[in-house]
């Protein structure tokens, strides 16, 4: 079930209904992370595009770049609420498979947490389209730290009956117009309380989708063990993440 194209369709498309929770409890990006995805790009950056941006995560960190930034998401709630907290990005609607940007129009593509919704072949000979030559892609991925043990159990009890595991960089796919991926992993975290852990992990696609009923035991079971745990128990605390990044450069 977890694996039923639909289902992931309805998970891919969930988002929009948790908006303004999304873009509340939702993590940035470490700076670094954001700095190593760029330097793929064989060129000086200008211009760069966030793709399937959603509420602006990922956003408001290119902005502090210094480059000219623009946002293209799919879901209207997504994308309103990322105008809302970022006005100077132009937001876009459009899809990875069909980006409203003309051709060579960008040095770097970046995707924070969603190229594994995209239709790969599809969205890498696209996004290869609005590259400039020696132009770069980013891909960046928020996941917790399961070294930590409290982490690791929060991760256990943070399954539904649609839980499945995302595809990122064990299954990057390869294309014509660019070279061998680029792997590393950045270490992040982000402040939360065991009300906003809870509130984050309502935002997760698996519990968007589930049905009310197993919504409230997946959010009532992760709340429990954060009010008991002795790390997570007493008012605020970092979660450990660690942030995956992959870039490429394209190759004409």
């Amino acid at each position: 079930m977890a694996n039923d194209p639909d289902l992931l369709a309805r998970r891919a498309s969930s988002f929009g209904e948790v908006a303004r929770e999304y873009a509340e409890h939702r993590p940035d990006y470490p700076p670094y992370g954001i700095a190593w995805a760029l330097a793929g790009c064989a060129h000086a950056v200008r211009d760069v595009l966030d793709l399937a941006a959603g509420t602006g995560a990922l956003t408001r960190g290119l902005v502090a770049t210094g480059h000219r930034i623009t946002a293209v998401e799919p879901d209207d709630q997504m994308r309103a609420e990322l105008s809302r907290r970022v006005p100077e990005v132009p937001a876009l609607a459009g899809t990875a498979e069909e980006i409203p940007l003309p051709d060579n129009s960008t040095d770097a593509v970046m995707v924070g947490q969603a190229f594994h919704w995209f239709d790969p072949e599809r969205a890498l000979t696209e996004i290869a389209r609005v590259l400039r030559p020696g132009g770069a892609l980013g891909l960046l991925w928020n996941g917790e730290d399961d070294s930590v043990g409290w982490v690791r159990e929060l991760v256990r009890l943070n399954t539904s009956s649609v839980s499945r595991k995302s595809r990122t960089m064990n299954e990057l796919p390869t294309h014509p117009s660019f070279g061998a991926f680029e792997e590393r992993a950045f270490p992040h975290s982000q402040r939360r309380t065991a009300e906003s852990l809870t509130a984050t992990i309502g935002t997760h696609s698996h519990t968007t989708v589930a049905t009310a009923q197993e919504r409230t035991e997946v959010l009532s079971r992760v709340r429990s063990f954060l009010d008991t745990n002795p790390a997570t128990a007493e008012g605020e605390f970092d979660l450990p993440l660690r942030t995956l990044v992959a870039r490429a450069t394209h190759h004409p």
